[in-house]
């Protein structure tokens, strides 16, 4: 039976090769964006703390609708190239922070907004939403939102095809094939902020989307899952080469990948006189 991966060894699956990871990363529906300024939770000169940039994916776009100063936590310092690079074309001040949400070190009641981008999988439960509510001011926003590839609500031929390679390898926090994956489990996820006492009722919204690939393409995408990343070298080929060769030979070198994009916005509460 495949096993989990556990969030020390995940936090550090990504930056094996931080260009591909950069290069083959889908960017997030540019609604997820607008969610953010309809529910007050980004505007100019928003004090933002970002929560496992990874490549810097999110963190572009947080800048772009004002999110200054950004503070960016992330534990893998092979990301650090790219997340200068970010920090040189902007004039927004910008500081990282390498370590873990859990270990940095952060002021109390100082940031407007606290954000996460297909990260908050990877932070210990018991810690999460906890030290999210201590680091934020009064009234402040948390906003968690990830990338899920795959629909259970669509029919996913690639998925299938590909089921028996991928169904030996570890999963993720993010999700066990074929169960609701963490980021859409709607339920679980509003306990975890109502178990804080310290937000108010979050406001949610899921985008559905299509991500098209072609064969070289899909090997490069899968070579960034944290269940494939984390294998011996040989063993990871073979994989990736299976993958392929079901995409070239079963879907003529073109692949849909269902996508669902989900986010979570909630305020802090304000602080009771």
């Amino acid at each position: 039976m495949p096993g989990f991966i556990d969030e020390q060894e995940g936090r550090v699956l990504f930056g094996a090769d931080p260009q591909n990871y950069n290069d083959i990363r889908p960017p997030y529906p540019e609604q997820i964006y607008e969610f953010l300024i309809t529910t007050g939770a980004l505007r100019s000169n928003t004090s933002t703390l970002e929560i496992g940039a990874g490549n810097g994916l999110a963190t572009r776009r947080l800048l772009d609708f004002g999110a200054n100063p950004l503070t960016v936590v992330e534990p893998d310092k092979r990301f650090s190239p790219l997340l200068t690079s970010i920090a040189k074309l902007y004039k927004a001040d910008l500081r990282f922070i390498e370590a873990s949400f859990e270990d940095a070190e952060l002021p109390r009641s100082h940031y407007d907004l606290v954000a996460a981008a297909t990260s908050f999988h990877w932070i210990q439960p018991s810690i999460g939403l906890a030290k999210v509510a201590e680091v934020l001011k009064p009234g402040g926003y948390v906003a968690l939102w990830w990338h899920v590839f795959g629909d259970l609500d669509r029919d996913d031929p690639y998925h299938e095809a590909t089921r028996t390679i991928l169904q030996p390898l570890s999963s993720s926090p993010s999700g066990v094939p074929d169960t609701v994956p963490f980021a859409l489990d709607t339920p679980a996820r509003l306990r975890d902020f109502s178990s804080t006492g310290q937000f108010e009722q979050p406001e949610y919204q899921a985008y559905r989307w299509t991500f098209v690939l072609n064969t070289e393409q899909v090997g490069s995408l899968y070579a960034t899952f944290s269940s494939i990343s984390r294998l011996p070298e040989d063993q990871r080929k073979t994989i990736l080469h299976q993958l392929m060769e079901v995409a070239e030979r079963h879907f003529g070198g073109t692949v849909e990948r269902n996508m669902v994009s989900p986010v979570y916005v909630a305020r802090r509460k304000p602080t009771v006189t």
